[in-house]
């Protein structure tokens, strides 16, 4: 097998390495942990989805760490490399672009075709859920379903707004501080960063405790949760990734050259606070509305 040493290209033929087969048999116990603990199956479920849960995360850390190890100490990601590195980032993030289009799909489905004969009869079938005003389903047509009552987005969703938009500026800052090698800017950047997007987390919690509405039962809430929720997924994800960065800057890692760990992670923070400025717009701001318009009209 060809190795680093020797070659001569510059492409990077990776080691033989045992953490796919970790992973793939962790990943597995953990969704029949998962599985059966929701299915109350068997007393022990919950352990087994511990020690899955376990697995995982040893491979994604000691995966990781190889490729660190890779690119910092063994020499492997060259300039052709990062470039598809680069390339398959851009790809990775297409993918979940996609992936909220489907949930922005399935919000607007309903929202502007809330007469369609799919939406009354899943009504018929499954009832107006729970939250909903009884009688509720006999005033079809309407979005939000009437007696839904949204958030106001100009309290915690317009907060949530400014956090996570003053976090694009602090890891923007943090990455220009790292081109022009100044450290402690790099560090104080990503630890900003690292604050508001647990600042959003924790108000985004506080505001699902608070809703009137439930996932279960209304379209609203289920698209809703889903957007929402899966964005606040991203955010943790995020934040954990940005943690990763941190970590490494403190041990000296990135050279203003040679950063690609945290140039990811920065592309990745601007997706999220993309994708969020289009559900602030989108869901609260227009769901708001379009719900003061139906009161109105009633």
């Amino acid at each position: 097998m060809a190795t680093a040493q020797g070659k001569h290209h510059d492409y990077h033929l990776v080691d033989p390495s045992p953490w796919p087969a970790v992973g793939s048999v962790s990943a597995f116990i953990m969704a029949v942990g998962a599985i059966s603990w929701m299915h109350h199956m068997f007393s022990a479920a919950p352990i087994v989805f511990g020690i899955g849960t376990v697995g995982v995360l040893y491979t994604m850390a000691s995966w990781w760490g190889d490729v660190i190890k890779e690119a910092q100490y063994k020499g492997d990601h060259t300039r052709v490399v990062q470039l598809h590195h680069r390339y398959g980032m851009i790809l990775f993030i297409a993918s979940e672009v996609m992936f909220f289009v489907a949930w922005f799909w399935a919000y607007f489905n309903a929202a502007l075709f809330p007469a369609d004969a799919v939406h009354a009869t899943r009504d018929a079938v499954f009832g107006c859920g729970l939250g909903t005003a009884a009688g509720a389903c006999a005033v079809p047509g309407t979005w939000p379903p009437h007696g839904i009552e949204t958030f106001d987005p100009w309290h915690l969703p317009l907060l949530n707004t400014l956090i996570l938009l003053t976090s694009g500026t602090t890891v923007t800052w943090a990455h220009h501080a790292l081109l022009e090698n100044d450290r402690q800017g790099l560090k104080y950047g990503l630890i900003l960063t690292i604050l508001l997007g647990a600042t959003f987390t924790c108000v985004q919690a506080y505001e699902y405790s608070h809703a009137a509405f439930s996932f279960a039962g209304n379209v609203y809430g289920a698209t809703f949760f889903m957007a929402t929720g899966f964005h606040g997924f991203h955010v943790l994800v995020g934040t954990v990734f940005l943690i990763v960065c941190l970590a490494r800057a403190y041990a000296g890692h990135f050279t203003p050259k040679q950063h690609l760990g945290f140039e990811f992670a920065a592309w990745y923070w601007h997706f999220v606070d993309v994708v969020w400025l289009f559900l602030f717009l989108c869901i609260y701001v227009w769901g708001h509305g379009a719900e003061t318009m139906a009161h109105g009209a009633h």
